[in-house]
């Protein structure tokens, strides 16, 4: 069940970074709570990750067990009525994909947002036509010893770019969707894709956004500001269609993007007095 000394580069959109102590990726509910709780008696840390798309590995590697929840197991998809259930491990874009088919609204905003239904809920994913946390009915979660409970919407908080649910595992989650019809879903879809498409650079080797934007702000155009754009170090580069997306080139390292985002970040505050918070996770 866990493979030791795994590299976790090729499974991030960075590419980038060093190994994992154990990976481990179980096939059942069952078998991931036999895993988290040995873990758990072994002493070892524990980290899910998704699709890595939102993520940065450090060279150094990461201790531990880093758990995948890539089998069909995670990622069933149900309807009933207006209810859309998701597996955490399922790809966010073929959820919103399958909603609209269906004919049911909401998530369709959220088109282009790359990663897993239990990173987007985590860190509450969204654009400018909403986030998904105003479509989550209810959660089901694993916690770091192994127990399985759930979360109605009453107990759920969601905020920009962050949520309450920082369990060890996301389960599942039900969305409360509206009924629309799938024609004009899929305009929407398209419209908001074809715009998303042309301002950031989605086929580079990069990650999501960096930096949160600063309330009322936005880190793209303070990073441009600060005359930021095309800043490189080593093969790591602000792009120059959206600053605030890092590309790393050939034969970047993630010491190159985190010295680059430690470069933008104290530039931003020397010159415009604001301090930029880190939207992307680094392991």
């Amino acid at each position: 069940m866990l493979r030791p000394n795994e590299l976790l580069a090729p499974h991030t959109w960075f590419k980038l970074g060093g190994t994992a102590q154990f990976l481990a990726e179980p096939t059942s509910v069952a078998e991931l709570a036999t895993l988290v709780r040995r873990a758990r008696e072994e002493g070892l840390p524990m980290r899910l990750l998704g699709s890595g798309s939102n993520l940065l590995i450090r060279e150094q590697g990461v201790p531990g067990v880093v758990i995948r929840l890539s089998a069909p197991a995670f990622s069933a998809v149900h309807l009933k009525n207006n209810t859309l259930t998701a597996g955490g491990g399922a790809r966010l874009g073929h959820i919103i994909s399958t909603a609209v088919r269906e004919g049911l609204g909401g998530l369709e905003t959220l088109v282009g947002i790359p990663g897993t239904i239990g990173g987007a809920l985590h860190g509450n994913a969204g654009s400018r036509g909403g986030d998904i946390g105003q479509w989550t009915c209810q959660a089901t979660l694993m916690s770091d010893t192994g127990e399985i409970f759930e979360r109605s919407r009453q107990e759920l908080v969601f905020a920009y770019r962050e949520s309450s649910l920082d369990e060890l595992v996301i389960l599942d989650a039900q969305f409360q969707l509206e009924r629309d019809s799938p024609e004009e879903l899929t305009k929407r879809m398209q419209k908001q894709w074809i715009v998303k498409k042309a301002a950031q650079p989605l086929d580079h080797q990069s990650a999501g956004c960096i930096f949160k934007n600063p309330r009322g702000m936005s880190a793209s155009m303070l990073i441009d500001q600060a005359g930021l754009k095309n800043a490189r170090v080593g093969a790591a580069e602000v792009s120059d269609r959206h600053a605030n997306f890092i590309v790393a080139g050939e034969g970047a390292t993630s010491d190159d993007v985190l010295k680059l985002i430690d470069l933008v970040r104290e530039r931003v505050f020397e010159r415009l007095g604001v301090e930029l918070e880190l939207e992307i996770e680094v392991w």
